[in-house]
């Protein structure tokens, strides 16, 4: 039985492919089957493609960081942050607190006994 080889891509073919799949908008599946290679291979490559772009390579200029205007609006972006983490805080130990007294107040009130009804009435056979 003969050893099956295993095909390699050159980094152009690859590349290719994963410009396809983002440029087109059609699916890994039919890229990969349209190119004759598995999906999962496409699929690995995209998400590589993905990673390297979100951690600051691929098609920016490469260096990952953050223009004067973006630092600025990052910066502004959390300090709002910090002030509705601080909000909500504020707001969330009023809700306690008055949680707090409302359950005071029910531990405090006298408390009605009703008469326990029973699952079904009780009828009376004449007869």
């Amino acid at each position: 039985m003969a050893a099956v080889t295993r095909r390699r891509f050159d980094p152009e073919f690859r590349t290719g492919a994963v410009r396809i799949v983002k440029e087109t908008g059609k699916s890994v599946a039919q890229v990969a089957r349209d190119l004759g290679i598995s999906p999962y291979t496409l699929h690995n490559r995209v998400m590589d493609r993905l990673a390297e772009q979100y951690n600051g390579g691929g098609d920016g200029d490469g260096s990952g960081t953050l223009e004067e205007s973006e630092r600025e609006e990052l910066a502004r972006l959390r300090r709002e942050k910090a002030a509705l983490v601080k909000q909500h805080a504020d707001e969330k130990a009023v809700w306690e607190k008055e949680r707090a007294e409302l359950e005071d107040e029910r531990d405090d009130a006298p408390m009605l006994v009703k008469p326990q009804r029973t699952r079904y009435p009780q009828v009376r056979v004449l007869g």
